[in-house]
């Protein structure tokens, strides 16, 4: 008799496990319809799903028909990669205003804010690039109306609190976002977002003059100064790497060019990448010397491969972003190419008669004194970029968080003090009411 009884609870049991376990799938599956069913809403776009491991979020990869010209349509259109992880429709929503290609990972602020993730790729980078390469349009103003378009399209799938986010030159779009389209987004949070004054922002030399302890900075400079004195030697060796790595340098023109911008640049890169002065090596085993120098500041970066890669980066540099420069004065007496000081911004040859203006960054800055609030700023105190960072004015009640000792990559929520997360997160819910789960990080 006991046997029957217990072999009917385990029926019973069996039996709700079952049922739980179809309830949820038909949840699951509802739950994936309906998303859909908003996205087939939507005009101008295609999509399909995209394979994730964690339960909780739903990836869809999108492809949006955009004009080239936002104030013309007769130009033409193009197709936007947008990855969108849908988590619930009730839930706040995070748009990453990527300043590249794009990516497909997760990234803090959504996991700690359970938040939706529209991911958008830049105009004219990875899978968004208009056919023949009409690089007029290739402004930021038509960079920021993609997003506001995107914005409008999504405005009825998620209509609870919205954020906009990027690094590095992705913060410049998030920030160019906001001056133009101010209404879209509840707060903006750009990481690591310098901010130029030119072509070769001075900005830079200061920072990398005063960074760190003075024995570093020399010890920094020494290196750079071994590198040339000891050229031919090292070249050697990177012409087999660069035929290893298939590496040409046609556009700069030579390798040996190619080698004097990398020495150049290895300070800037050795801040920015969070390098420390005892990774530096001695000088007695070059191949050491040579591979520490390609950690830092790889001669990679100036080849054709690289050059044609970030071609829409230097267009934009050069024609509105601004950028920074070399020093030359400690290093003048050992280049064989440079008298003055060079701009690190390589316009593709093939593009005549660039003109630069900073008009829009100044406006930008004044915006930002005046009317920048509810945005917070989050930099590496380490990080080169600091030096060209955004500093609220008293007249908004914008935030700025300078994380000691972080660098580009390091200058994340996840790496502040526990007092400075407390702060992060108490300003975020003062502003949209949303409470962070920083377990998540």
């Amino acid at each position: 008799m006991q046997n029957k009884l217990l072999n009917i609870d385990v029926q019973k049991v069996v039996l709700v496990i079952i049922g739980f376990l179809f309830v949820t799938s038909v949840r699951s599956q509802a739950g994936v319809t309906t998303f859909e069913n908003a996205l087939n809403k939507l005009p101008g776009i295609h999509f399909e799903k995209v394979t994730e491991k964690d339960p909780s979020v739903q990836v869809y990869e999108l492809k949006i028909r955009q004009p080239l010209d936002h104030n013309d349509t007769l130009r033409g259109f193009f197709e936007q990669k947008v990855i969108v992880r849908h988590r619930g429709f009730d839930n706040p929503t995070l748009m990453s205003t990527q300043g590249y290609g794009l990516y497909r990972e997760s990234n803090e602020l959504e996991k700690i804010y359970d938040a939706n993730h529209i991911n958008v790729e830049h105009r004219f980078y990875g899978a968004s690039v208009p056919s023949d390469k009409p690089w007029q349009y290739l402004t930021v103003e038509q960079a920021v109306a993609d997003l506001h378009a995107i914005r409008q399209l999504f405005k009825k799938v998620y209509n609870n609190t919205w954020i906009s986010t990027g690094i590095s030159k992705g913060g410049q779009l998030t920030l160019f976002y906001r001056y133009f389209y101010p209404e879209d987004v509840d707060v903006s949070i750009p990481y690591v977002t310098p901010i130029n004054n030119g072509l070769k922002d001075e900005r830079i030399y200061k920072f990398l003059d005063t960074v760190g302890t003075k024995g570093c900075r020399d010890k920094i400079k020494d290196f750079q100064l071994f590198l040339l004195k000891n050229k031919a030697p090292i070249l050697e060796r990177l012409r087999w790497y660069s035929m290893g790595a298939q590496l040409t340098y046609d556009y700069l023109g030579s390798l040996d060019l190619a080698y004097e911008y990398a020495v150049l640049e290895y300070s800037f890169s050795f801040w920015q990448s969070g390098f420390t002065c005892n990774t530096i090596p001695v000088y007695d085993n070059l191949e050491r010397v040579t591979e520490h120098f390609l950690a830092v500041s790889n001669i990679g970066f100036y080849s054709d491969k690289t050059m044609e890669k970030f071609a829409p980066h230097y267009y934009q540099s050069a024609t509105q972003l601004g950028y920074y420069g070399y020093d030359v004065k400690p290093f003048k007496e050992y280049l064989d190419y440079f008298e003055d000081d060079p701009s690190a911004v390589f316009v593709p040859k093939k593009l005549k008669n660039i003109v630069f203006s900073n008009e829009l960054n100044k406006k930008l800055l004044k915006w930002l004194s005046k009317e920048g609030s509810n945005i917070i700023y989050i930099y590496g105190g380490s990080d080169t970029w600091s030096a060209n960072m955004v500093i609220p004015s008293g007249k908004v009640n914008a935030k700025s968080f300078v994380i000691p000792n972080e660098d580009h990559y390091g200058a994340r929520v996840k790496n502040m003090s526990p007092e400075m997360k407390l702060k992060f997160v108490a300003l975020m819910e003062e502003w949209t009411g949303l409470k962070a789960d920083l377990s998540k990080l």
